[in-house]
């Protein structure tokens, strides 16, 4: 007799707090008619899917990530600590849903998992932020620190326009800054406005990129930098490139890349998916290639 698969959800209560549940039962009864046993975890507070990951995926077939791309990010950085990792899942219930939106997850728990259930797994790349991990966007500078400090119930009740709406404080008091990249040989030195380097076609809700030009398991990032503009015809260059999404243009810097070192000397905080990461004078961003396999429709 055949051992029964088992899956593991873990689930965030506070992502999209607005939302109602009961789909998620819909989704858990799908799970149940493709024949795995079923076993579902809470999280309490922040750091606990991570850990919840990390103790008990290895003795599932699936782990399945339900909350917003902050709950995505522990569970897999909790599965990357494992030798032999399940499949992995994801039911965005956030209020982005940034790498949701790349895969064209629906935001429906019963479609996403119908999805899940008939479509063949794939492998995806994650990048590896010094001793951490993060699973679409690595980013710094302006706009950067807004992921992380959105408040949550605006990012419930207002999704994107919440991050611009936060991102707005921040127009006064931007400011380049001086950084030393190493990116696949290439050296790149000189003031940053932002930087991102990213494992898909949306940064933050806010930028966009060609899905044709990002490959979600090649090893490669798509890094994009934009320098401190000089004058005022830079500026607006950079403002209509970006607004065009015209990332190969004079002035922006656009990369695939599957190795960067960044050096600094300023106090340069990050976001990784989303989620605080303090500065360090030196990172090492590496491509995990093909570290997970994803149910994905």
């Amino acid at each position: 007799m055949l051992e029964q698969k088992k899956l593991l959800m873990i689930v965030n209560p506070r992502a999209g707090r607005n939302k109602s549940r009961s789909p998620l039962f819909d989704a858990a009864s799908i799970f149940c008619r493709a024949g795995y046993l079923l076993s579902i975890r809470g999280t309490d507070a922040p750091g606990e899917a991570k850990e919840i990951a990390a103790g008990e995926g290895g003795g599932y077939d699936a782990v399945v990530a339900v909350g917003g791309d902050g709950t995505l990010n522990e569970v897999v950085s909790g599965l990357m600590r494992l030798d032999r990792r399940p499949l992995l899942g994801y039911l965005a219930q956030g209020s982005t849903n940034d790498f949701a939106a790349s895969l064209h997850i629906s935001g429906k728990p019963a479609v996403a998992a119908e999805a899940m259930m008939s479509a063949a797994p794939r492998q995806l790349d994650i990048g590896r932020w010094n001793e951490r991990y993060f699973v679409y966007v690595a980013s710094f500078g302006a706009f950067a620190k807004s992921s992380y400090s959105a408040p949550q119930a605006a990012k419930n009740a207002l999704g994107h326009f919440a991050y611009i709406l936060e991102g707005m404080k921040d127009l006064n008091t931007l400011r380049p800054y001086q950084v030393k990249l190493t990116a696949d040989g290439e050296v790149l030195d000189g003031e940053y406005l932002f930087g991102a380097v990213c494992n898909s076609t949306s940064i933050g809700g806010l930028m966009k990129l060609n899905p044709e030009r990002v490959v979600l398991d090649d090893g490669k990032f798509e890094l994009l930098l934009i320098p401190n503009p000089r004058t005022a015809q830079d500026l607006q260059n950079l403002v209509l490139a970006l607004l065009n999404q015209q990332y190969d243009s004079q002035g922006l810097v656009f990369r695939h890349v599957s190795h960067i070192h960044l050096e600094t000397d300023e106090d340069l905080p990050w976001s990784l998916d989303g989620e605080y990461a303090a500065s360090a004078p030196a990172v090492e961003i590496v491509n995990c290639q093909r570290a997970v396999t994803m149910l994905l429709g």
